[in-house]
Order: C-alpha cells, then structure tokens, then sequence
C-alpha cells in the first residue's frame, strides 16, 4: 500500500506503481469515481492478469483510461462530432465514451469487436500515473459482482495478492462509476449506462437528437462496472 495524496510526497508511490506496470503486473490506482484495477493496455498477459483478479473473462473486455483528449486520436477512428464534443466537455471527468480503435494497435482487451472504451479520469494522481505509463487497461476494483471500491482498503479485502501495488488517495471524490456512452452507430450515441455524467449535462451539450433511443438499452456495453 502506497499513499499517493500528497503531490510533493507521491514520487516513491508512482515510481513503484511505474514499475510494476512495466513489469506486466496488476495495480490499483485512484480515480475520481472509483478505484480502479489496471494494466498495461498493450501487454495481453498484462489485461489476462487483470481480468483473472476480477475473475471476469474475455467478453467483458476494460476501459482504458488515459492521460487527455489528445491520446484520443492514436487509439480511436472515426469519431463522430458530437462523441469528441462531449469528450471535450466532461474530460477530465466521469464519462467513458465507446468508439472505434484504430486497427493497427498491437493490443487485446478481449472481445472488443473492434471498439474500445476510453476515459480522461479527473484525478490528478491517477493523470499523473497516466502521463507516465502511457494508456492503462483499467475497471472497477473489485471481484465481479461485488460493489466497485472507494478506498485502497476496500481494493485490498477484494482482490490481495493478485495486486502488486495499491496507490492510496483516500477516499474516491465521487464513489460512482463514470457514465458510459456508445459512439460507435452512426445513427446516434448511446447510453449504456448511467453513472457520474447525467443525462440532462449531455443533452446539454449535444442535444436530444444526438441521442438514440434507450429501449434496446444494454447496462453493461464494455463490461460490468467499469471506470
């Protein structure tokens, strides 16, 4: 267990967390919803390791957070305006946007078809973390189907060994997972399930029309509680 509150004291902290995540192995960081468990996108053993924690397969492949909007483009394809609008609002912040990944990214999050989930966290830690590893394969902290973590000792009881380093910012500012919309049918966005971001704030930025219709509504697109 490593703190990670303090910016003038935080250096040994990421440096362990760095390290372990170049090592291949899994750590849990803070972010401004929930804690998350992550890895290094672009190592497969990496994302297999951090699914085994959470004990969820490949069909509920993670988000991947990353450290701002302008990481977007090398990992994304085809983002339709009113998608980069909203990332250009709510980043950083609780909003996790699903798009198209660029078909040369030598990475497997698992069964994707083709998209990938990403996220700018509002937390400076976690940006902090992020500026350095690069993109992080990140989800909730917890077993599968127990309620997401909103501290680092809450992350330990769920997933222990199976974690190398545990980053601890006390607790999560907003304790609720991000708001996840689907950008990938060109006939509209989606929301697939709500979280931190409300639906009214959406509306607000890129109005009703830009929206489909909920009714083929699925809650858990890109996974059971995500970042």
């Amino acid at each position: 267990m490593y703190p990670c509150s303090d910016p003038t004291t935080w250096g040994p902290s990421l440096d362990a967390a760095v390290h372990a995540v170049q090592r291949n192995e899994v750590i849990v960081l803070p972010t401004d919803t929930v804690y998350g468990v992550g890895a290094d996108a672009f190592s497969p053993n990496a994302v297999a390791s951090l699914l085994a924690a959470k004990g969820r397969g490949r069909q509920m492949p993670p988000p991947v957070l990353i450290p701002d909007i302008r990481t977007v483009d090398g990992l994304a394809r085809e983002v339709p305006e009113p998608a980069r609008a909203l990332m250009e609002h709510f980043w950083p912040g609780a909003l996790t946007v699903i798009v198209f990944a660029q078909p040369s990214l030598a990475w497997d999050l698992g069964d994707t078809h083709g998209t990938v989930a990403l996220r700018v966290p509002d937390h400076a830690a976690a940006r902090a973390l992020l500026a350095r590893t690069g993109p992080l394969a990140v989800t909730s902290a917890n077993k599968t189907g127990k309620p997401a973590a909103t501290t680092a000792a809450d992350a330990e009881a769920q997933l222990g060994t199976s974690v190398a380093v545990y980053l601890d910012a006390g607790t999560s500012p907003l304790g609720l997972s991000s708001t996840i919309v689907d950008a990938t049918n060109p006939a509209g966005l989606r929301i697939v399930r709500d979280g931190g971001v409300t639906l009214a704030d959406i509306v607000d930025v890129v109005g009703a029309d830009a929206l489909l219709d909920r009714s083929e509504h699925d809650a858990d697109a890109g996974g059971e509680p995500s970042k």
